[in-house]
């Protein structure tokens, strides 16, 4: 009986048996803590985390601090795209392929990319070198067409030609050595089309460029899709292959290569984290334009069950109240009047004041504002008091005549000052008569300064 049960609890080791991943950080870290996720449609999926062992040793005549950690994973885990992060904030991961084998690296932390070293892992090594590769000869590739683009005279049509091919060449070797292995979809996507003879100009090789960028991507693959191979792709093709220095340029470019990219996607989930991948990097640069039309041409055309209220809401509050979005509308009581905000009809240009009596700063600026408008009568103030009761505000509102005047009761909690993100008092906002936000002042002398520049208000 006891052999019996010995037999069945080695049969059971094996079929728990585990793969590691583990991993050797070259330099100090300022964390103890990595985490592991797995790439899906364009989103990162927490699978654990582990503590990062630290230990002093001697390298090139001095004391260095060097980082180790290992993941156990289970037989049954997926194959596919995974990634480490070892840092909360800023860049600060390892991205790797997990194929039913043991994954053994080492980087140092402030380089990942260009030190990554595997050294157990087949499919790793292959496309590590693959990349190695490839990317010198592209570059070798590359500055043969820059040259001649500079000089036309001279005769490269030969050498570029040679060039390429060897480029070929190695493609197709590590399309061989990869076959049956799940990196062999990089591989197969990754070569660029590169024109089979040199270009004259940039034009015309930009213009290769863009209508060969996606040549050999499958966007159906679904290794590619759940990667940062496809997405990294996609990024390139908008932002660095569609440049241009004249802002409407720049708009239609990154119009028409969004429509080219989307119009490969049909995989619902994975558009949609693409979308929401494209907001969030034009909201870096406040591209309002770029943005509704990601949300308008794309993001409310996907399924309802797909669209993430909170995302389209959160997204939208955020940027609600940049300059060029019309001013969210309240409404107040004035003198036994509604008045709304969108509907005032009083001056060529306004200004909105989120302020406080229990401001030191507003108690200064805001009659110092007072003072410098007095006299300017194509600007309507309206100033918004954030207040914990009504007390103060109602004597000093007499000292500030010919404003609007609107109370909004529990100071920071305000719905109206929530929907502003309003974080301190005072907080100016310059609209144009249509309500139209045109400028943000972060301090008095800014709002005077931009006042006296505004062409349209004659004083």
């Amino acid at each position: 009986m006891k052999k019996f049960l010995a037999i069945l609890l080695l049969i059971s080791s094996f079929s728990q048996a585990q793969f590691s991943i583990s991993g050797t950080v070259t330099s100090s870290l300022d964390t103890d803590w990595v985490v592991l996720y797995k790439t899906e449609n364009a989103k990162q999926r927490f699978v654990q985390n582990t503590t990062i062992k630290k230990d002093s040793v001697f390298m090139n005549g001095s004391h260095q601090t060097i980082g180790t950690f290992q993941f156990e994973l289970p037989a049954d885990t997926k194959i596919g795209a995974y990634k480490i992060k070892y840092r909360t904030n800023g860049e600060g991961f390892v991205d790797f392929i997990f194929n039913k084998e043991n994954v053994s690296f080492a980087f140092h932390p402030d380089y990942p990319e260009q030190t990554i070293l595997f050294s157990e892992s087949k499919e790793n090594i292959t496309y590590t070198n693959y990349l190695t590769e490839t990317a010198a000869q592209q570059q070798k590739l590359d500055s043969l067409q820059i040259t001649f683009i500079n000089n036309n005279q001279l005769d490269l049509s030969l050498s570029y030609r040679a060039a390429r091919t060897v480029l070929n060449n190695i493609q197709q070797k590590y399309l061989e050595r990869s076959k049956k292995m799940y990196v062999h979809s990089f591989i197969k996507a990754g070569l660029r089309a590169n024109p089979s003879e040199i270009k004259p100009n940039v034009k015309e090789y930009i213009s290769h460029v863009r209508t060969t960028f996606f040549n050999t991507i499958d966007f159906s693959n679904q290794a590619l899709i759940n990667a940062p191979f496809l997405l990294d792709k996609i990024t390139n093709y908008i932002f660095y292959i569609h440049y241009s220095e004249n802002l409407q340029t720049q708009q239609k470019l990154y119009k028409k290569a969004i429509e080219t990219v989307f119009s490969k996607i049909k995989n619902s989930i994975f558009k949609k984290n693409v979308i929401e991948f494209l907001i969030g990097k034009f909201e870096e640069n406040k591209n309002l334009e770029m943005i509704d039309f990601l949300f308008e041409g794309y993001y409310y055309q996907l399924p309802k069950s797909l669209i993430n209220d909170t995302f389209k809401n959160d997204k939208l509050t955020l940027l609600g109240t940049e300059v060029g979005r019309k001013a969210p509308d309240f409404s107040w009581k004035e003198n036994g009047k509604n008045l709304q905000l969108s509907t005032l009809n009083e001056a060529k240009n306004y200004v909105l004041v989120f302020w406080s009596t229990d401001c030191s700063h507003c108690l200064k600026e805001i009659p110092e504002l007072h003072a410098f408008l007095k006299n300017k009568k194509d600007i309507k103030v309206v100033a918004f008091a954030m207040e914990r009761n009504t007390l103060i505000w109602t004597n000093m509102k007499t000292t500030l005549p010919n404003w609007h005047h609107v109370l909004g009761l529990n100071k920071w909690q305000n719905k109206t000052a929530l929907t502003y993100s309003i974080v301190a008092t005072p907080t100016y906002f310059i609209l144009d008569a249509n309500k139209k936000i045109i400028a943000k002042p972060n301090r008095l002398k800014d709002l005077e300064a931009f006042v006296y520049n505004l062409k349209k208000v004659d004083y």
